[in-house]
């Protein structure tokens, strides 16, 4: 695999990470059968499950995956003669699809529910679904400085990677000290993008070239740090909350979720160096590129989906109520999810990938600019209060207002000669 083409390693990982994060969020809440009808319960993980979590948390590895993907694109961006307006406008419209038909669906379901009944619950409803939305903000503020990055570890190597690291353990040591968890969120700054320098280093050689022995000094390394912080430091025991621990490492992220993205590269690049996956079939690479093409809206509806079949699986069980607990398991419960995701996304993917906007001949710099601006300011106000339009929600209004002008500006950032034209 070499570093200028595909890599298959990288495009597994990226379709692993996203259907364990399907099915791990069917185990969150248990549907029971009670007097007063179903009742989403939340589930209090037994505490031999801990040490699962690490190993199932991959959501690292949409951010290696993420560095590694972009250091491909400004490489061949470079090796063109591509403009950064090139550059913002290709990666920027590619959200403009999912996020607005997401956003728009949301946005018209909850505001009529708003509008039709309780405000306060609609907009609740409305505000804990969007909470998805914390991975495309982050996400779209890294697209921004990935060519910075880049340049930064070819001219300064680990250096980068270890101020974002001291950085991220100083953030962790004040919201410890303080007991104020939300301090925590400025690691979304730091511990994201530290991890995205791993993805720019694999994608350099790093734990695929050289000796062995570092591959596996990485793995064991960043395990043996997440139980230093855990075990140490009185980090949380788990990587995802829980009924009973709801702030664990994720959301917001430690400094343990960027030791867990150390270990996962080591894996990686043992997993390529082994051969394992150098020659894939040709269908098999077709639906691995299908998958990475729909990646986001994979991730933006499978919480739908899991309600969805959760809803499909308890009328049946109100029918059948012999079969309740099995239906309701897990078991059931998350490959059903993941039909509802395989029939219900590439329909949406269809419709979404009308909405992206086609490159023109020419890109506007201080249009894609702008609507990176506008758009990543949106998507953090929905992600932080809903969709519901309502004049007593000015916050989630604003959101959706600018997420929807966010796209229209990435639409005429990316043909910036047709937007002349029209004017």
């Amino acid at each position: 695999m070499s570093g200028g083409g595909r890599n298959h390693v990288i495009d597994v990982a990226r379709a692993c990470s996203v259907l364990v994060v399907v099915v791990f969020h069917t185990l969150l809440y248990r549907i029971e059968l009670t007097d007063a009808g179903p009742t989403l319960v939340p589930w209090a993980a037994p505490t031999w499950l801990y040490p699962l979590t690490w190993v199932l948390m991959i959501m690292p590895l949409f951010f290696v995956a993420g560095g590694f993907a972009h250091t491909l694109t400004i490489d061949r961006m470079r090796r063109e003669g591509d403009s950064l307006a090139h550059y913002l406008a290709s990666r920027g419209r590619r959200f403009v699809g999912p996020l607005v038909v997401f956003v728009s669906f949301c946005a018209v379901l909850f505001s009529l529910a708003a509008w039709a009944g309780p405000l306060d619950a609609a907009s609740e409803l409305s505000r804990l679904l969007m909470q998805l939305l914390w991975f495309v903000t982050v996400y779209l503020g890294i697209v921004v400085v990935a060519p910075r990055a880049v340049r930064l570890h070819d001219r300064f190597g680990v250096w980068p990677m270890l101020v974002l690291a001291v950085l991220a353990a100083a953030v962790d040591a004040w919201s410890f000290a303080t007991g104020r968890w939300e301090l925590r969120n400025l690691n979304m700054a730091l511990v994201w993008p530290l991890v995205h320098q791993f993805g720019i280093a694999y994608q350099r050689g790093w734990w695929r070239r050289g000796p062995v022995w570092a591959a596996w000094a990485s793995v064991v390394a960043g395990a043996a740090l997440v139980a230093l912080l855990v075990f140490g430091f009185g980090y949380p025991p788990t990587s995802v909350g829980f009924a009973d621990l709801p702030i664990a490492n994720i959301q917001p992220p430690t400094l343990a979720m960027a030791a867990l993205a150390l270990a996962q590269c080591g894996v990686l690049a043992l997993v390529e160096r082994s051969g394992l996956l150098r020659s894939v079939p040709e269908r098999a690479a077709e639906s691995l590129g299908v998958l990475n093409a729909v990646m986001v809206s994979v991730y933006l509806w499978h919480i739908p989906c899991i309600a969805l079949a959760g809803g499909v699986l308890t009328l049946v069980a109100i029918m059948v109520p012999a079969a309740a607990p099995l239906l309701l398991s897990p078991a059931v419960l998350a490959p059903a999810s993941l039909v509802a995701v395989g029939l219900i996304v590439p329909a949406l993917g269809r419709l979404e990938l009308r909405l992206i906007p086609p490159m023109g001949p020419r890109q506007d710099l201080t249009l894609a600019v702008l609507a990176f601006g506008v758009l990543s300011f949106g998507t953090l106000l929905v992600w932080q209060t809903g969709t519901v339009v309502h004049w007593h929600r000015p916050g989630s209004t604003l959101g959706v207002v600018m997420v929807l002008v966010g796209a229209w500006l990435m639409v005429r950032a990316a043909d910036a000669s047709q937007a002349a034209v029209r004017q």
